[in-house]
């Protein structure tokens, strides 16, 4: 800011439209002292920058209010600024950056602006994403930052929830528009819109407390009285058609550069072999010969119509103070261009007349073009994931409108991204479920395989919950919608995906140094080569018969050094590591495990120790009741009735499975019950009053029931309250642990009165994980809670040697740590619920059987399906994807090392081996190419088969 001047922020109310925030950023340039004014339409903010010792405050307020609008001064920005809260995340489409330095110029100046707390630039789908205070910066002033950087920008989505962007159909003249901006004015809940008349796009800012998207929809066409049709733009959709417009631009301007090049390359390689046509280009016409003519018309077309977007690229690199791809081209074309210019111009004057090498800036201008078009095409396929993945929700869903009294009236189909939570929706056999909800009527069976990686079909009935994006197959059902929008299980998973794939891995540092040192060093090779080549042949160093027709030692050098500038290629390095990335990220989503960075999948490729829950991973975390003993003369039915009283206000799986067996035995075993499901709902009935109920984590539970105390837990729990174990009781428990049961001993008033054994089956894929882990030299270990005899019995039959037992929650991160002092990578694997203090603590954190809870915040890896299977696939494409990232820097690095010596003529004294600028060209616009194709063979990525060894094992 301009020294001397001072910045204020108002809060504007009353403005509804663009015509508004222009009207009051006009009325606040007229006054004398204001520097400059933005204002905000959908934020109702204004800044205003100003010159405090010719205007005050209070007179800029009022030329606000004179305007016909309120307005509050607010807090000094610097405030705002500092709030951690209130934050919003914008994702940007970038267009022009073509490789790692123009996306370190990008995040360069986004970090750099009032407001923005982080911003994360992806080359590979030239997007970014930048969280920012909105009441500190708008999406606008990003947009409006990032284009004055020369690059073009749009918003695509934010995470705001009040806010929606529509597509309207109907509108073809002014007053349709008048029309609509007056049925918005009056819509009850509406703070602002913007209408973007080229798109036909609305933006509109409301309060969702008032009123809801679908109801903002339906008042826009029930007042329009069907006029206007309008429907929920899909930010995905978007994208894929800014993708599509950015390949089919691309395309056109390949053919036409491709059109106007074939006749000048044809004028020099194929027309002196044909006598008639020949004679006519020799034709002299004015100074020049009209094949001369011909070539400068056409290439001029090329370099400067064609060929603008290389120098715009290029100024706006400089300006920025980097150096990219685009620079070497303009460099490279320009010199030919304009030596050939020059050529013409001399042999005018002077009669010696130069060859010229119109055809090589033609021709490099229309192979670099055609790699870039290969290479947008090539990029699309790395995110096919996320297209595929937002083609399993449906578009549409059947909303069944109810009466006041709760009875269904009908039902109309609705826009799927317009359902609010508790709408009942109608699902047919064969559509797919909208969105994540509850059935609430009909019977049905689901593929739920896109979650669950299960094929076998799911019964629904009554209370089932279902997930959107997943098929009914066969009845209809009544679904009330649970979560919606970005809270579904679909949505989340789409965000994990696109997370990861704008994320960078620590190689990537690698790339953005090369990068930023690449163009100035190859430039200073080239005039190296120029000077080489120029000095040796003045000082008669080569014979001049290695010199062109009519040409001289400049020239001979000029056509190296031309070569050397347009052969190096930066851009293959930038997309080196984001693309495998894109391409494993997307791949391991089909495979049902979600990475949440490029960072978690560099690390997970070195894991040398991968660190096991017990209960829910190694086991099936469905707990049975074995067997019960009484130790006393208590009767069994008072026994279980006081273990499941205590156990009953407990949410741990051993108490559910007591509460399950204690309910079963005082229901089913006896001959008058029925057996039905109401017995379920007697608890009341037959269970104790408990009072100072407490869980004691890593011990048991205890409480006290007609005043005296009952303690349900392990050996700790008995000790530590001063509990004596008898001598048989101790036996009995011995013998549980080393059949692989969890001993639960029982005491009341002081005394222990009874021991249940509970069981918690291995799941059948256990032991063949943990071999295969060992094949890939990587060594488990077992981490729980669970005492030692039953902990060592549960790991030999996995094959786990090295066990660690009766650690409490807090003390499996320390186990962690322990395993890390020496420099290892562990990783470690829990169910997500009393894991997260060892998950974060890992290298690298797994949470498995996520099912429809995967926003697990302390994992790296979200293993969807609940299989331990997908842990040997996590490490393994992980190391498939940086043995592909390695690969793609050795073709990057390879290419260049290689390429630049052939273009700098190192061998041509040996082997006359010259490499033409046009050519060099070409082998550019390939590597990149080259670097994207290597990338996209992770697709082919096939998980390591774990079947036929775990079929065998069975057997």
């Amino acid at each position: 800011m301009e020294e001397g001047m001072k910045i204020i922020q108002f809060r504007v109310s009353g403005m509804t439209c663009a015509a508004c925030s222009n009207s009051v950023e006009g009325a606040l340039m007229s006054v004398d002292g204001v520097l400059r004014a933005s204002v905000a339409l959908l934020q109702n903010k204004a800044d205003v920058v100003f010159n405090p010792n010719l205007v005050k405050e209070e007179d800029i307020q009022n030329a606000i209010e004179d305007a016909g609008f309120e307005a509050e001064i607010l807090p000094e920005p610097s405030i705002s600024r500092t709030k951690p809260h209130g934050t919003l995340v914008g994702q940007f489409t970038i267009g022009g950056m073509t490789c790692a330095a123009c996306v370190n110029s990008v995040e360069g100046i986004l970090i750099k602006l009032p407001g923005v707390r982080r911003a994360v630039v992806a080359l590979a789908t030239s997007l970014g994403e930048v969280e920012y205070d909105p009441t500190v910066i708008s999406k606008d002033d990003i947009v409006i930052a990032i284009e004055d950087a020369g690059f073009e920008a749009s918003l695509v989505q934010s995470s705001e929830q009040d806010k929606i962007i529509l597509g309207v159909s109907g509108i073809s003249t002014e007053m349709d528009i008048q029309l609509l901006e007056g049925i918005l004015c009056n819509l009850k809940g509406v703070k602002q819109f913007c209408f973007d008349r080229a798109s036909r796009e609305l933006d509109v800012l409301f309060d969702p407390e008032i009123i809801g998207s679908r109801s903002l929809v339906d008042g826009i066409e029930g007042r329009s009285i069907g006029k206007f049709k309008l429907h929920v733009k899909n930010p995905y959709t978007r994208m894929a058609s800014k993708d599509l417009e950015e390949s089919s631009k691309m395309f056109r301007l390949f053919a036409a550069s491709l059109f106007l090049s074939v006749p000048v390359f044809l004028m020099r390689v194929v027309c002196p072999h044909i006598p008639m046509v020949y004679s006519l280009l020799l034709w002299r016409c004015g100074p020049f010969q009209m094949g001369d003519w011909l070539k400068w018309a056409l290439v001029s077309l090329v370099q400067f119509v064609i060929g603008k977007r290389f120098y715009v690229a290029a100024g706006r690199a400089l300006r920025n103070g980097s150096t990219n791809m685009d620079v070497l081209v303009a460099l490279g074309t320009s010199a030919s261009y304009f030596y050939s210019v020059g050529a013409l111009l001399y042999g005018a004057v002077t009669g010696f007349w130069s060859p010229t090498y119109f055809e090589t800036s033609a021709m490099l201008i229309t192979f670099v073009l055609l790699g870039k078009y290969l290479e947008t095409l090539a990029k699309g396929k790395t995110s096919d994931a996320i297209k595929k993945l937002v083609e399993l929700a449906p578009a549409t869903a059947l909303l069944l409108d109810k009466d006041k009294d709760g009875k269904s009236i009908g039902e109309r189909e609705i826009d799927a991204l317009l359902i609010q939570p508790g709408d009942i929706l109608k699902v047919i056999p064969g559509t797919k479920v909208p969105v994540d909800g509850v059935v609430v009527w009909g019977s049905s069976y689901v593929n739920e395989s896109m979650v669950t990686g299960e094929s076998a079909p799911v019964l629904k009935e009554a209370s089932s919950s279902v997930i959107g994006g997943t098929m009914n197959l066969h009845g209809s059902l009544h679904v009330q919608a649970t979560k919606v929008g970005s809270n579904t299980v679909l949505s989340q998973i789409i965000c994990l995906v696109e997370t990861a794939q704008m994320s960078k891995a620590p190689i990537q540092k690698f790339a953005d140094f090369v990068a930023s040192i690449f163009v100035p060093t190859v430039v200073s090779i080239s005039l190296l080569t120029l000077l080489g080549w120029y000095i040796g042949g003045a000082l008669g160093a080569y014979p001049e018969q290695w010199l062109p027709k009519n040409g001289n030692y400049f020239v001979f050098a000029l056509m190296f050094s031309i070569s050397v500038v347009v052969i190096a290629c930066p851009c293959a390095l930038g997309l080196a590591t984001p693309t495998a990335i894109m391409v494993a990220t997307g791949v391991g989503a089909n495979n049902g495990v979600l990475i949440k960075g490029g960072d978690a999948l560099e690390r997970a490729q070195k894991v040398k120790y991968v660190v096991f829950d017990k209960t829910g991973t190694l086991t099936q975390g469905n707990a049975k009741v074995t067997t019960a003993r009484v130790f006393t003369e208590m009767d069994r039915g008072e026994f279980l009735t006081l273990v499941a009283s205590a156990e009953a206000s407990s949410e741990h799986p051993v108490a559910k499975a007591i509460l399950d067996y204690a309910r079963h035995f005082h229901f089913f075993d006896d001959p008058s019950d029925t057996g039905d499901a109401q017995t379920h709902n007697r608890d009341s009935e037959w269970l104790l009053d408990v009072s100072e109920f407490s869980a004691l984590p890593g011990r048991g539970v205890q409480c006290f029931i007609d005043g005296k105390q009952i303690l349900v837990g392990n050996r700790k729990l008995l000790t530590e309250n001063g509990v004596t174990i008898p001598t048989d009781a101790e036996n009995f428990i011995v013998e549980l642990e080393d059949s692989a049961n969890t001993g639960i001993l029982v005491a009341h008033n002081n005394a222990l009165i009874g021991v249940m054994g509970v069981a918690d089956p291995l799941k059948r894929e256990a032991a063949v994980v943990v071999e295969g882990l060992g094949k890939m030299g990587v060594k488990p270990v077992m981490v729980t809670g669970d005492n030692w005899r039953t902990a060592r019995s549960v790991a030999r039959e996995v094959g786990i040697e090295d066990v660690r037992a009766e650690v409490m929650p807090a003390g499996k991160a320390e186990v962690i740590r322990s395993f890390q002092k020496d420099g290892s990578v562990v990783a470690m694997v829990g169910d997500g619920i009393n894991d997260s203090p060892a998950l974060a603590a890992a290298d690298v954190g797994m949470a498995i059987g996520a099912g429809t809870d995967i926003a697990i915040e302390a994992a790296d890896y979200v293993l969807m399906r609940n299989n331990l299977e997908d842990v040997i696939t996590a490490i393994d494409l992980s190391r498939k994807t940086f043995i592909r990232i390695r690969w793609n820097y050795v073709f990057a690095m390879g290419y260049n090392v290689i390429a630049i010596p052939v273009a700098a003529g190192v061998f041509f004294p040996w082997v006359r081996i010259e490499l033409p600028p046009w050519a060099a060209g070409a082998c550019m616009a390939l590597s990149s190419v080259s670097v994207v194709c290597s990338s996209l063979l992770l697709r082919r990525y096939k998980k390591p088969r774990l079947t036929t060894i775990l079929e065998i094992t069975v057997e």
